[in-house]
Order: structure tokens, then sequence, then C-alpha cells
């Protein structure tokens, strides 16, 4: 099976992952006659640039003959054009001129590249009709001209079908935010054309990848604040939040806003998965490029292409634990063996202690927990309770299981539980149950290695008298 694996070690955008694509091999060409399909009047300009160092491919999008600009290039634009009056009398007329909400978020303004900017309500270069002046109202589009747009542009129908997608989740962002109806949701930024060019290109190139599967590490959403067109917002904006629900995102503390709202949006779409880097054999890599150099830190996404390793697969259960965590360094050794005898009896899968060295060079405990995510809250008061620790750190985490399974064996002294993982069929381990050989040892004054060594020739014995088809020395299962 063929993959490709999205970094976004320095986030996401339309125009990194474009770049991305064609610098892991997708056909320029194949993107510029998907841009002269849609007859929006764009073009692209793809070059080759220095990232930190690195050497990347940007892809720029040019409109009108203009080229889109980075967020803060173009407030900086937009503040000096137009006068603070007019400014004021725009503001006024997006806020009470129109009988609909504006999705402004995320400008998917003239750069929605490197890092879209998260508003909708100022002109795009190559769109103002003159300088000082707002774009017309007439340059907002709602989710029904894209479809049209889209759906008439000559490329394949399943691209078609990505790009529209790509689209309604950002549409369904916004009308949450807002509280509105979708279909009232009218894009300034994500409806412009470089937005268009970025989306659809971005569905076409995925297509021409010709991967069987596109899995995205966890995303560095960057950190600090942006101006948006009603103020200043933390990164990730907003709707950048809403898009990246359920994915695993950080931020590396770089303060610029590293994913934007497109890129968040083509991540959702594209990518079936979010993990580690995959067990793959490469065969090639690329590097999209941002707008921005940030110092000592590469603005690139890189996107590696290959095939996947064929690993045995394994017929083992899988089922996912909450972890509960926390560091005693002043708890009587006896209460902690009380606690984890208390934690087991209310539910744990499982509960360990390691030593560790703490601050001020005192030696501690961190005390683990494994349970079902229906017991995290229960056990976690419990560990409050029982514990001196101040915190409880908590998360999920998928494991695998063998099958499991129960049989008796006869021993001398009595009956004991043999306790059998498999995978696939095959017996991969056994041991006997310490609670039934440590009772019979108590109840017989035998040695307990003696009894749990009793218990496993029983079962090796009953296991060599089954393979030649003598009767079991097996008390049953269960």
């Amino acid at each position: 099976m063929r993959i490709a694996y999205l970094e976004c070690f320095s986030g996401i955008s339309g125009d990194m992952f474009l770049g991305a694509l064609v610098d892991a091999g997708v056909p320029s060409k194949t993107l510029e006659d998907t841009v002269a399909a849609l007859g929006v009047g764009a073009r692209l300009e793809i070059s080759r640039v220095l990232r930190s160092g690195i050497s990347a491919t940007k892809v720029d999008v040019w409109v009108a003959g203009e080229k889109d600009l980075p967020r803060e290039e173009f407030w900086a634009k937009e503040s000096a054009a137009r006068p603070a009056d007019a400014a004021q009398q725009h503001d006024r007329q997006q806020h009470h001129g129109h009988d609909h909400p504006h999705a402004h978020e995320h400008s998917h303004s003239p750069e929605h590249r490197e890092h879209e900017h998260h508003e909708h309500e100022h002109s795009h270069p190559g769109e103002s009709s003159q300088a000082g002046a707002p774009a017309p109202h007439a340059h907002a589009r709602g989710l029904t001209e894209i479809r049209e747009i889209i759906r008439k542009a000559a490329i394949s129908g399943t691209a078609k079908k990505t790009a529209i997608t790509i689209f309604e989740s950002l549409g369904a962002a916004e009308a949450k935010i807002h509280h509105v109806p979708v279909e009232k949701i009218h894009f300034h930024e994500v409806g412009a054309v470089d937005a268009i060019v970025d989306i659809v290109c971005a569905a076409v190139g995925a297509e021409a990848l010709a991967v069987d599967e596109i899995v995205c590490s966890p995303l560095n959403v960057g950190g600090g604040t942006v101006q948006c067109a009603h103020g200043t917002f933390p990164v990730p904006a907003p709707a950048t939040v809403e898009l990246l629900k359920d994915a695993p995102v950080y931020s590396s503390g770089v303060q610029a806003e590293l994913v934007t709202p497109t890129g968040a949006a083509i991540v959702r779409t594209l990518a079936r998965r979010f993990a580690a880097f995959p067990s793959m054999k490469i065969e090639r890599t690329g590097f999209g490029a941002g707008s921005r150099e940030l110092p000592g830190f590469p603005n690139v996404a890189r996107l590696t292409v290959g095939e996947a390793a064929s690993l045995p697969v394994a017929n083992t259960a899988q089922e996912t634990v909450t972890v509960l965590e926390g560091n005693l360094d002043d708890l009587n050794p006896q209460v902690f063996g009380y606690v984890m005898d208390r934690l087991l009896e209310e539910g744990a899968l499982d509960a360990f202690g390691i030593p560790v060295q703490m601050k001020k060079n005192r030696p501690g405990t961190l005390l683990t927990v494994l349970c079902k995510p229906e017991d995290a809250g229960k056990l976690t008061q419990l560990i409050f309770t029982e514990t001196t620790t101040l915190g409880v750190r908590q998360r999920e985490e998928v494991r695998q299981c063998l099958a499991r399974r129960w049989e008796s064996v006869h021993t001398q002294w009595g009956d004991v539980r043999i306790k059998i993982a498999s995978m696939n069929g095959t017996v991969t381990n056994y041991a006997p149950e310490y609670e039934d050989c440590r009772r019979i040892a108590a109840e017989h004054h035998v040695p307990l290695k003696t009894v749990m060594g009793a218990a496993v020739e029983a079962y090796l014995q009953y296991k060599g008298k089954e393979k030649t088809g003598s009767s079991p020395a097996c008390a049953g299962s269960e």
C-alpha cells in the first residue's frame, strides 16, 4: 500500500501543502491546468526558496497582477491605503449593512498561503475598486456559488467532491462559531480567488499523488496572537480550533500562527489518520514552503511518499485505556501498599510504582494506574483521598491485548489455575495464578516456588498428552 506522510512540525497552510505536493513529484502542470480550468483569472508562480537553509518549493497565487501577501504585510497595506473614516464606514457596513453574518476568523486573504489570515472583512489585493476603498460586497461568496465554480471546472469528479468537502468544513466551522446556518455564511477571504485555487489544487494534487492513504503528524499550531478584522485573537484562531477537533496538536513556542484555517481544513479532509512516522519504504520526499522566514525554524511542511511496510498481522484485541499518574515524595510506604490494593479493588486494570528522584533531590515514587476510561474519575478521587499528591495526570492510550483464557491443572496439593495467552491461535505465554499458589502454599506449608513449579510442570504434561491424544491431566477450562 502506498502512503504519504505529512509532517506539520511548522504548521500547515494552503501554499505549504501545494508546495510539498509539487516537490514530492506532482507535476506543476497539473496544478497550472487546474487553475486554468477554474476560470477565475488567477495563475500560479512556482519557485525554489530557502527556509532556514532548507530548499523547498513555494507556490504563490497571482490575481489581477498582484500576489497574495502574508497577514502582517496585508494589514499594513490595508491600514495605509484606507483612511480611518473609510475604515469606520466599512465596519458599519459590515456590521449593519447586510442581512447575513460574515465568516471572520480566517482570512484566506491574499496569502492564504503560509498563514492564511483569519479575517473576512477586508479587500484583497487586486480586488479593491480603488485605493482607500474596501472591496465591494459583491466579492463575497456563499457556499452555493463556490460549489458551482468547482462543479463547472474540468477536473475529476473525485477532486470536485474533495474540494467541496474542504470548503464545507470551513463553512461549518464558521457557522458554529457565529451560531448561524452554514448556508448564510458568506466567505470574504475564504471565497476569494486565491483560497479557491488553494483548495481545489490541494484536492487535485492529492489525487495526482496516487497514494492509498495520507497520514498526518501532530500539528504545531504556533503561539502568540493574530490580528483579525474584529480584533486580536490568540493562536490558534477560533475557526482553526474548531477544525482541529480530535486532531493531536501542540505548540513549540514559536510566536506565530503556524496552522491556518485552510491548512486545517485540508488536513481534516485529506488525512485518514494522525500518527507518528509510519513504517514504510521511502520513495521520495518533498518540502513545501510558507511565506515567512522564521529565525532558526524552517517554515516548511514535509511530505514523504513510499510503500507501507508489510507487518505480520496479529489477531489481538485493541482497546483504549486511561493512564493516571501522580508523583509521591512524602507518603508513608505502608500507605502506598494500601493504596495499591484499594486501586485494584476499585477496578484498576493495573497499578504500579516506579522509584524516581524528584526536586530538591528527594527520592519519590511515580504511581501509575491503568483503568477503563469510565473508571478514571473515581480512581482519581481515590488517589487524591488516600495519598499526598497534589496533582494527577491523565491521558488516553491504545493497547493491544493477546487473547487470554484460564485452564486448571492438578497438583498433589490441589488445583491451580493457569493463565494462557495466545496470538493467532498459538500459545505465546502461560503462568500459574499467584493467588491459587499462595493459598496452597500457606495451607500445606509448602514453599511457594515449589507449588508454582509443580503447576507449570502439570500444565506442560497436560499439553504433551494433548498433542499425543492421551487423556489430559487437566481439571477443565474456565
